[in-house]
């Protein structure tokens, strides 16, 4: 008796802590406007970046999947020593 009011205490606390973290997700303040402007702001970083690290050598392709130009910026990692975040930000204008 004792261990079954145990075990629905602790799957309603559990349930609790489930409803309320989803809410917390749903409530972002973050408008698609904002949204928008962020993404074309990371966009022109990326496209800079491409220039800079990527331009003295290529032109800009036509878009690419995102798991082929991710390999790619891998692979030209190495020889053009592109930062972790130069190759996100390129990897963002490339594959938008």
């Amino acid at each position: 008796m004792k261990r079954g009011i145990v075990l629905a205490f602790v799957l309603g606390v559990a349930l609790a802590a489930f409803a309320g973290s989803s809410n917390t997700k749903e409530s972002s303040t973050t408008t698609p406007v904002a949204r928008t402007a962020h993404a074309d702001t990371m966009r022109a970083l990326g496209e800079q970046r491409f220039r800079a690290n990527c331009g003295r050598c290529h032109a800009a392709p036509e878009k690419f999947p995102p798991r082929a130009m991710a390999t790619v910026l891998r692979h030209m990692r190495v020889r053009a020593t592109i930062t972790d975040e130069d190759m996100r930000l390129v990897l963002i204008y490339m594959t938008q």
